[in-house]
C-alpha cells in the first residue's frame, strides 16, 4: 500500500470517528422526565403513520420505545440513542440502542423505532439478558407497508413486531439488524 493510499484511509477513519462522536454524542443523556415524554410523543407519532401499530399495542406485553436514534458513518459508522420499557403505562425501565457498521456509508439521519413484546418469553429475555441483540433470541418482525396489509389482530404470531418512523438525514435505508438493547439506569 502507498504512502498517500495509507494516508488517505486514515484521514478516512478520522473523519468518521468525528463525525459519528459528534453526532451520537447530540443523541444520548436525556434524563428520565425527557425520555417519558419524548416516548409518548412517539407513539403518538408512529400511531398516526402506521395505525395498525396501535392495533397491536393493546395486545403487546411490553413496548420498547425509541423516539430518537442517531446514525453517522463514512466507511465506518454507528447509531446511538435511548429509550423506554413499557408495560402499559408504565415505566418498566431505561434502554439504550448501539448499532456498529463498516461498509459503503456516508452521512447522517435521525429515526425512531418501536418494538411490540408480544409474548412473555420476549419481555423476559430482554429483563434477563446482559444486552438483546435483535436477530438473536425472540423473533422479530420489522412491519413495514407490505407486512403491515397482510397482519391482523389475529395472525400476529411472532415474538415482537418493530416499527421504524420519522426518518430523517442524507443516509438511505435503516436496518436494525444487530442492534444491541441494554438496560442502562436513570
Amino acid at each position: 500500500m502507498t504512502q498517500s493510499m495509507r494516508f488517505f484511509l486514515s484521514m478516512v477513519l478520522a473523519t468518521a470517528s468525528l463525525a459519528s462522536a459528534s453526532f451520537l454524542n447530540n443523541a444520548g443523556a436525556a434524563t428520565a422526565e425527557d425520555l417519558n415524554t419524548d416516548s409518548r410523543q412517539a407513539l403518538q407519532t408512529l400511531y398516526k403513520a402506521h395505525p395498525f401499530a396501535e392495533t397491536i399495542s393493546h395486545n403487546a406485553k411490553a413496548i420498547l420505545v425509541f423516539p430518537k436514534i442517531i446514525k453517522a458513518g463514512l466507511v465506518f459508522g454507528g447509531s446511538y440513542g435511548e429509550g423506554e420499557l413499557l408495560k402499559g403505562k408504565t415505566v418498566d425501565g431505561y434502554y439504550n440502542s448501539v448499532t456498529g457498521s463498516w461498509g459503503l456509508q456516508a452521512g447522517a439521519q435521525s429515526y425512531g423505532y418501536v418494538v411490540f413484546l408480544m409474548t412473555d418469553k420476549a419481555v423476559k429475555y430482554i429483563r434477563e439478558t446482559k444486552g438483546w441483540e435483535i436477530g438473536v433470541g425472540p423473533t422479530v418482525v420489522v412491519v413495514d407497508e407490505g407486512i403491515s396489509k397482510n397482519l391482523s389482530s389475529s395472525t400476529l404470531k411472532d415474538d415482537a413486531y418493530a416499527f421504524i418512523f420519522d426518518q430523517q438525514g442524507l443516509m438511505a435505508g435503516v436496518s436494525i439488524e444487530g442492534t444491541k438493547i441494554s438496560l442502562i439506569k436513570r
